[in-house]
């Protein structure tokens, strides 16, 4: 038969945190949710320290065992709810985008990111899982499992098609489609400025609008999706190259770089804090004005687990999103990332650049 489960969206603001006081705003939160009977609640992406690209951000990912993997089972044990959230984790002398889900019992089961977005790759690497994607066998269901950018990738949604019965996204998106970035002259200039980059504009919106949507009754099955929200500010990776690759364009820049530092940006976080039907349609959701909040709505769960009737939706995004998020920066972001985790932990990471074969796939050796 048809079963119905109370699932609960958490909101977070982006901005960062020491991770003791993230984790006490996460847990009013999520007690606040739970009061209202939902079994299933569901932080942003990277909730226990918030958002930046500052190559500080390698320093905080945590071991197996860490605060944040103790504050989840003692909560989710405490309140008698299945809590999902993602955090960086160290292991093997790499760093992960990690989401866990935790059950009252103490059972976990594991998904780490594939594609790690743009700037992001200074800060962790993709997933050594060579089939990606990870079920989690749960007294609720089977739950399938996707962190943020990765939802952008119908292949990654196609490998769940008939095998789950809900899906799990912990997203933390922040809208680096619409940004402002600064130099320390106080010269700035956004995608408006950029002819090359202006069609991407407002695609953030798309995939964590209508695109994860229209996945979602693709698939059949009803899902979550987390985000953070408020405006951060933070340093660029190589900003300063970025710069300098947009003066042909915008000559205006080149008097500033030659006596600014690394540049910084300015963007807000993307709404899409939602709990979605088995039809695509959202039944309870955020705005980013709701500030730190939660959502919650019952979804009906099929009695066997549905099977794609239809084409799947192509991609709402364009073929520049995907060279520019997934092959451009990110390779661009290596360096700084092994440098970073060295300097953090003292060893290398444990992994190989990867190749172009790599990058253009997503799947790294």
């Amino acid at each position: 038969m048809a079963r119905k489960i109370h699932v609960a969206a958490i909101q977070m603001d982006a901005n960062p945190a020491p991770t003791a006081t993230r984790l006490e705003r996460a847990e009013r939160l999520v007690e606040d949710a739970a009061k209202t009977g939902a079994k299933l609640v569901v932080l942003p992406e990277i909730f226990n320290t918030g958002y930046t690209y500052d190559e500080s951000l390698v320093g905080r990912a945590e071991t197996a065992g860490g605060p944040t993997t103790q504050w989840l089972e003692k909560t989710s044990n405490r309140l008698g709810v299945h809590l999902a959230g993602s955090f960086l984790f160290r292991e093997g002398g790499d760093v992960f985008n990690t989401l866990l889900i935790v059950a009252p019992n103490g059972r976990q089961w594991r998904y780490d990111k594939v594609f790690p977005w743009g700037w992001e790759r200074s800060a962790f690497r993709g997933s050594r899982n060579e089939y990606r994607i990870a079920m989690a066998d749960t007294d609720l269901g089977r739950i399938g499992m996707l962190v943020c950018w990765d939802s952008a990738h119908p292949e990654l949604w196609a490998d769940y098609a008939g095998k789950i019965d809900f899906m799990l996204i912990a997203s933390c998106p922040i809208d680096a489609t619409d940004p402002t970035y600064h130099l320390a002259d106080g010269t700035s200039f956004g995608f408006d400025d950029v002819p090359l980059v202006r069609g991407m504009k407002g695609s953030e919106d798309e995939l964590f609008g209508k695109m994860i949507n229209e996945q979602t009754a693709w698939l059949g099955v009803p899902a979550v999706n987390t985000v953070g929200c408020g405006r951060i500010r933070t340093p660029m990776p190589r900003g300063r190259l970025l710069g300098l690759s947009l003066v042909p364009v915008m000559p205006r820049l080149a008097k500033a770089l030659a006596t600014s530092g690394e540049l910084e940006m300015s963007a807000d976080a993307t709404p899409g804090c939602k709990v979605i039907d088995a039809r695509g349609r959202s039944v309870a959701e955020l705005v980013s004005s709701d500030g730190e909040s939660f959502t919650s709505a019952e979804v009906t769960l099929a009695d066997q687990r549905p099977k794609p009737s239809t084409t799947q939706p192509e991609t709402r995004l364009s073929k520049a999103a995907y060279v520019f998020s997934d092959i451009v920066l990110p390779g661009l972001m290596v360096p700084i990332y092994e440098r970073g985790v060295e300097r953090a932990f003292g060893t290398k990471p444990t992994s190989k650049r990867a190749s172009l074969t790599e990058l253009l796939t997503g799947v790294r050796g």
